[in-house]
């Protein structure tokens, strides 16, 4: 019988031919370059120089990157290819310009844009010399059409930065843990901007005291003491921002009681400014409490003055989650849920790395240009600005891996055994866990896994579970921006915050954007089917995830949740709408014949893209005759396995650890990994001879370009004894085989040495060392038979241990 979903797969295929196979590596990278260079510079936006004489300002404007180029021996600047920067082993890197402009008592005096260092460039990204090249002019550079990118090139080796798995920002986190034989009810936030992230946690005390804590701050602070520093004068304004429910307020009572002689919003920063800052001048720890409000509490809500009364209302939520896990109307959020996590690419990661290091360049600029004195200008700002300071920290992280606070390992060698290896290399997600703790849960396979994460593709070992690959369904989502949904969301009826009655906040759902509460709306059920028509319909972007939690408990909340953030793992389903799928057998024609794009059947809405917390709203089927009750339908179920397991013939008949072991193994076959194996510069590498394409192939296998890039030999096999000389893992071969060349590889080393120049103005020489020339270390002639007339070793030599190779 075959299988109804089969007619399907012309979606899948086209959907990992257009999108490739390291999209997500490329789409944050892009991401960084466009919105989060700028964002992070904006973040500084002025240097005031702090001059006696002449105090002026430095305005620091727009971003922009150059091409990748190089400099040479005689200072001259030349564009370089990634293929060149193998051979040369150099880096391929880009120099970013800033703009700069002096402002001296409000008027612009003079504008330029200087470099603020070089940064790596992904290979294959938008900022890459290859982007848009056809298949002739990849070739005539010398690259291989197939290779899909993703990765660096540092000092002539490629570096990949693998994904790394997170919970999510800006998202109220749950949980409940035995202290002492007690229950601590904890909610936890790690609130994320560009390049930096705070955390804040809420705990309820064994009396029903709730305290927040947060970065900078040495103590625990009373969460409504806290609300009453943010703008939340009165005791009625607290219990509100948190819930209108009287048995919620009922849990208040405690933190009420043990505060109560704290009763303004000047005396609230005044008790905090004194537990921060003690032994300190008031009037510093007041600026030292203000600036923990406004910047390291809840940064993505706003780190001014006029965002403190949302962040009040940001508290509320989470003491109310708080409270409502305590009574038992909502469970515990689970860590290990998909929907609760992000994956960080190159982008957050470089994010990370470029703000350290722009703000180590602003300082290291105003210390120079105040020492300076009278020398002013923009060439004295350009002349104060030292690149080095940017672009040896991201060059460094990238090149060992180390990005500091004790994070290692974040890069690694791009694996370039075979093709398949290099595949898997790219869709790699490692988790940041102990790999020496049992952590059984993390490691186990989840629900939420089902067409993000390969269920088979795990190491062995210490690393098993932690270590995981994308099945070849999963979709990255990229940033899109909030505003346009919020602004949809009041177009479509939704009541802000602090224009809610009490009757729409008690009955209605509170909405959220990014872990934002924009406002209220009365019927949740009617506004997330409009959004959805609103993604169906091209209205709104489609990586952005809907997804409406409405307790069985009378009196709990409802609650909205719309996310636009990057790195969720997002998985394509045929939408069913009246018991009807939306995709026909028309439509899948089309796309086969290529007159249509699986990007056009997600703008007319018959698919959509669904991350795990959405999924939870979903009700999915696999079989495209029963379709009533249903919501979803399945694209491709084998889609669920990742580029290793995928190529598994029949692997629903294994023992699920032999599909484990096979996904290991067949990364370690050897074959051809590249066609330019002539102009490759890896400086170990095995080739096979003679490759073949299994004879019985999956379709996963020649989507993935396995058929062009074959490793490994069909052999005939037979299973029977052989005196005892097979037994366990040995094997017999065939002679005749061998000798017709089974198996037969060759090893590829590469030897190189370097012309250096001395001062003075000696400089080395490669040519074939002359005995009269008096040349120190000198072999004898016989040791320099197989060099030609450059000082190289002659083409098809053979050579034995002690011959020279290069003079």
């Amino acid at each position: 019988m075959t299988d109804p979903s089969n007619k399907r797969w012309p979606i899948i295929q086209d959907l990992l031919k257009r999108e490739g196979i390291a999209r997500q590596h490329l789409n944050s990278f892009d991401e960084f370059l466009e919105r989060g260079l700028q964002s992070i510079i904006d973040e500084v936006a002025q240097i005031e120089i702090e001059n006696a004489e002449y105090p002026y300002k430095i305005q620091l404007g727009k971003v922009k990157l150059q091409q990748p180029r190089m400099m040479e021996l005689d200072g001259s600047i030349t564009h370089i290819t990634p293929t060149e920067a193998r051979l040369r082993n150099v880096s391929y890197s880009a120099p970013i310009m800033m703009e700069a402009s002096v402002v001296e008592d409000g008027k612009t005096l003079e504008s330029r844009f200087v470099p603020i260092g070089d940064i790596p460039v992904m290979v294959r990204s938008n900022a890459c010399i290859l982007h848009n090249f056809s298949t002739q002019k990849l070739i005539e550079h010398g690259e291989d059409p197939n290779d899909p990118g993703g990765y660096f090139i540092i000092n002539g080796s490629e570096r990949v930065i693998v994904g790394l798995e997170d919970l999510s920002y800006n998202k109220i986190i749950v949980d409940k843990e035995k202290v002492g034989g007690n229950d601590v009810y904890k909610a936890k936030v790690y609130s994320s901007i560009v390049g930096y992230r705070a955390k804040l946690e809420l705990v309820m005390k064994n009396d029903g005291l709730i305290v927040a804590r947060i970065p900078g701050s040495p103590v625990d602070i009373p969460v409504v003491t806290l609300m009453r520093a943010l703008g939340l004068e009165s005791d009625r304004e607290i219990a509100a921002a948190v819930s209108l429910v009287e048995s919620i307020q009922n849990e208040l009572e405690a933190s009420f009681e043990k505060v109560a002689e704290v009763q303004t919003s000047k005396d609230s920063i005044v008790y905090i400014s004194k537990r921060i800052a003690p032994g300190m001048l008031e009037e510093f720890q007041i600026k030292r409490a203000e600036t923990l409000l406004d910047w390291g509490l809840l940064p993505h809500l706003g780190k001014h003055q006029e965002n403190r009364r949302e962040k009040a209302q940001f508290l509320g939520e989470a003491a109310c989650k708080l409270i409502e896990l305590k009574l038992g109307w909502i469970s515990p959020d689970d860590k290990d849920h998909y929907g609760n996590k992000v994956i960080k690419f190159a982008g957050q990661m470089l994010a990370d790395l470029f703000r350290t290091a722009f703000r180590n360049l602003v300082r290291d600029m105003k210390y120079q240009l105040e020492r300076s004195g009278q020398k002013r200008g923009i060439n004295a700002v350009s002349a104060a600005i030292r690149p080095g300071i940017v672009s040896d920290k991201l060059n460094n992280a990238i090149a060992t891996g180390n990005w500091g606070r004790g994070r290692v390992g974040v890069t690694q060698l791009l694996d370039r055994t075979n093709y398949l290896s290099t595949i898997s290399h790219l869709r790699r997600i490692q988790s940041p866990l102990s790999r020496t703790q049992p952590n059984f849960e993390a490691r186990d396979l989840h629900p939420t896994h089902f067409g993000r994460i390969c269920p088979s593709e795990t190491p062995e070992g210490s690393n098993c579970g932690l270590v995981k690959n994308l099945a070849l369904s999963a979709i990255i989502s990229v940033n899109v921006s909030p505003e346009e949904i919020v602004e949809k969301m009041y177009d479509l009826g939704a009541v802000h915050f602090t224009d809610a009655k009490e009757d729409l906040k008690l009955d209605g759902t509170r909405v959220f954007v990014d872990g934002r509460l924009v406002g209220y709306y009365k019927d949740g059920d009617k506004l997330v089917e409009s959004l959805r028509d609103l993604r169906r319909n091209s209205k709104i972007h489609p990586h952005v995830g809907i997804s409406f939690f409405k307790p069985s408990v009378e009196g709990a909340t409802k609650r909205l949740y719309v996310n636009c953030n990057a790195g969720r793992v997002l998985r394509p389903l045929v939408v069913i709408k009246d018991g009807k799928s939306l995709l026909t057998q028309e439509l899948i024609d089309k796309v086969s014949k290529k007159l249509m794009s699986w990007n056009d059947l997600l703008r007319m809405g018959i698919i959509e893209l669904i991350d795990a917390n959405e999924e939870e709203n979903c009700y999915i089927t696999i079989d495209d005759k029963d379709t009533k009750k249903f919501t979803h339908l399945e694209i491709f179920p084998s889609a669920i396995l990742g580029a290793g397991a995928s190529i598994i013939p029949y692997p629903e008949h294994n023992q699920s650890p032999r599909n484990t072991y096979e996904s290991a193994m067949a990364k370690q076959s050897l074959g051809f990994s590249t066609p330019m194996m002539n102009t490759s510069t890896y400086v170990r590498q095995h080739f096979m001879w003679y490759p073949q394409t299994p004879i019985v192939t999956t379709r996963a296998l020649n989507l993935l370009g396995m058929e062009d890039r074959p490793a490994g030999q069909n052999c005939v096999v037979a299973v029977l004894p052989f005196d005892g000389y097979n037994i366990e893992d040995a094997i017999v071969i065939s002679k005749a085989a061998v000798d017709r060349g089974l198996g037969r590889t060759f090893f590829y080393r590469i030897y190189e040495a370097e012309a250096k120049q001395y001062p003075g103005g000696m400089r080395d020489n490669f040519e074939i060392p002359n005995a009269e020339d008096n040349i120190r270390g000198y072999k004898g002639e016989k040791a320099y038979r197989l060099l030609e007339e450059d000082g190289v070793i002659a083409t098809e030599s053979n050579a034995i241990g002690g011959d020279i190779l290069i003079g």
